[in-house]
């Protein structure tokens, strides 16, 4: 088998230190194997691990191997869709950041997926996935008013000014970014042509949201009864209501409740148009398109699952 540990410098936060010393770990852990097949890729920006990893694939000629997605959400959905399609590889998780999907296993087991000698050795679990035209997703995916606040609040973020005052001033920002959005009635009460395994859901909906597993989006829970291998999608679509009525059911299902005014189905596949680009969000990706297809891939991806754990029901 070989390994190979893609590290995101960002989510080590700054603390270079931190990122050496795992690299040393990793380097003296293998030398005490007997076949040392490893190498490590350094990810600094957003799919610049995509093309290294399938590299690897190329060099193993078959045999299997194990991707490590060290940090975040974001180098997560890179290492997923360098493997997807790929029957040799594997997909581990060693979170460290922001990593909402490791929480799939069970609350307080994050470091123990830090741990080299348990994730090498690890089995491995068939995972769903869902495919986003020619990407994909692995937590959940959500169209409308959450991810249009989150692509706005990221180009605050990145502007220069913003990082001039600090994070207070970002912070400042996102709160009145998101108010703005909560009372522009174009948003809360978008018109979507929907169909839900080929059955009619099209209707005026603030935030559609296709979730895979239970964590979705940073801390956010997505809903209680949600696997990542029960081979379905849960879409949750929340109707347009008053603004009052829209900021306080964002605010429960961001908790994981299922807010009153809002329909819940089981699907394969989502299809979704409007006559106006739409607010997409992906994992940790954002994009903005007419027409999208959410559609889940079962088992199509093996996950590295220390203990023997397995995905949890909340």
């Amino acid at each position: 088998m070989k390994h190979v540990f893609v590290i995101e410098p960002d989510a080590f936060s700054g603390q270079q230190w931190r990122m050496d010393g795992l690299l040393d770990t990793i380097g003296q852990y293998f030398r005490t194997q007997e076949k040392p097949d490893f190498t490590t890729v350094v990810s600094k920006f957003p799919r610049e691990a995509v093309g290294p990893i399938q590299k690897q694939v190329v060099e193993a000629e078959g045999d299997t191997v194990r991707v490590y997605a060290v940090g975040g959400d974001g180098v997560l959905f890179d290492c997923l869709n360098a493997i997807v399609g790929q029957s040799n590889m594997e997909l581990a998780v060693m979170p460290h950041g922001v990593n909402s999907f490791i929480r799939s296993f069970g609350d307080g087991k994050a470091d123990a997926f830090k741990d080299i000698a348990s994730v090498t050795s690890a089995p491995v679990i068939p995972t769903d996935v869902i495919a986003v035209g020619n990407t994909y997703a692995i937590s959940g995916c959500a169209v409308g008013f959450s991810p249009a606040v989150a692509m706005k609040i990221g180009d605050i973020g990145e502007s220069k000014i913003a990082r001039g005052l600090g994070r207070f001033a970002i912070r400042l920002r996102r709160f009145f970014t998101g108010l703005s959005f909560i009372f522009d009635r174009n948003m809360i009460t978008r018109q979507y042509k929907i169909l839900i395994d080929d059955k009619d859901y099209s209707g005026n909906y603030s935030l559609v949201s296709i979730v895979n597993g239970p964590h979705f989006g940073r801390k956010k829970m997505g809903l209680p009864e949600v696997k990542l291998d029960d081979g379905f999608l849960d879409v949750i679509l929340l109707k347009s209501a008053s603004m009052l009525t829209t900021l306080i059911n964002f605010r429960k299902f961001s908790r994981g409740k299922l807010p009153s005014g809002c329909v819940r189905v089981k699907a394969k596949k989502v299809e979704m148009r409007s006559d106006k680009p739409m607010w997409i969000q992906t994992d940790s990706e954002y994009l903005m398109d007419t027409n999208i297809t959410f559609e889940v891939l079962p088992g199509a991806v093996q996950v590295v699952a220390i203990d023997n754990l397995t995905y949890q029901e909340y």
